[in-house]
């Protein structure tokens, strides 16, 4: 049920964190991973490092660079997976930003389009770029990795949030417009996990104790608890759902 084998998947910002995570455990999945973010030596380290784990019984991993801000990066991430390995049958929009933290008041313009751009924009990019060759296969997987920020406000991720509320709507849209073509677009909204983007949150134990004291798991998340998610969400296990999110935050948006 949860088998990848023959399946092209392209991560963005797999470098580390929630994308890394998700590539390592599609490639165990038996997928064919594409490794992406801006920097180019990080994409190789990351690529030769899931080969070195997976041996030769699973799937392998292609470092493909580029940074999502960048329409023309985009299509070449695209073309350069179809000439690689021939199609994509998975594409995981994993890749946001968020350069400001506080109050939606004092947020700068260049800021807030910075977010909407990159966490909102570069997805539809990169949905459009993909969706044409999954319709005529009558077969293909969107996954965007969204948060629960997109779910409940915020007094210092105001601009993010409403960056990932729109991701939700996003898969939303998808599903509804290319189900008929077996195409399937679901959204994973995860909680505070334990990333280098999340740094901010979870370094502040003011935040932390926030976060984590009323959540029933009484802890924050970490990426491989998320990866799994993604792999039901790309396999014949996830057959039968799409135009949802899923939330994975140990309970903290139910409290």
């Amino acid at each position: 049920m949860f088998d990848l084998t023959g399946k092209v998947a392209v991560i963005t910002g797999s470098t580390k964190g929630i994308g890394k995570a998700i590539a390592e455990a599609m490639a165990k999945a038996g997928a064919k991973v594409v490794v992406s973010s801006r920097k180019a030596d990080a994409c190789d380290a990351v690529a030769a490092e899931i080969n070195a784990a997976v041996g030769d019984g699973a799937g392998s991993a292609t470092a493909i660079p580029g940074n999502i801000s960048h329409k023309e990066q985009l299509q070449a991430l695209v073309d350069e997976t179809r000439k690689r390995l021939g199609q994509i049958d998975i594409l995981v929009c994993n890749a946001a930003v968020n350069p400001y933290f506080g109050g939606m008041a004092d947020i700068p313009d260049d800021a807030f389009d910075k977010i909407m751009a990159s966490n909102i924009r570069s997805n539809h990019w990169l949905c459009q770029m993909v969706l044409p060759e999954m319709k005529a296969r009558k077969d293909g997987v969107i996954i965007i990795v969204s948060s629960i920020g997109g779910l409940k406000g915020t007094p210092v991720l105001g601009a993010y949030g409403i960056s990932k509320a729109a991701d939700m709507a996003l898969a939303r849209n998808i599903a509804v417009e290319y189900g008929p073509y077996n195409i399937r677009a679901n959204a994973i909204a995860p909680g505070l996990i334990k990333t280098d983007f999340a740094r901010a949150l979870w370094e502040n134990p003011e935040i932390l104790k926030q976060a984590t004291s009323k959540a029933p798991l009484r802890r924050i998340g970490t990426p491989e608890e998320i990866a799994g998610a993604a792999v039901f969400m790309a396999s014949d296990a996830g057959a039968f759902m799409t135009g949802h999110t899923m939330v994975i935050d140990g309970g903290a948006t139910i409290t």
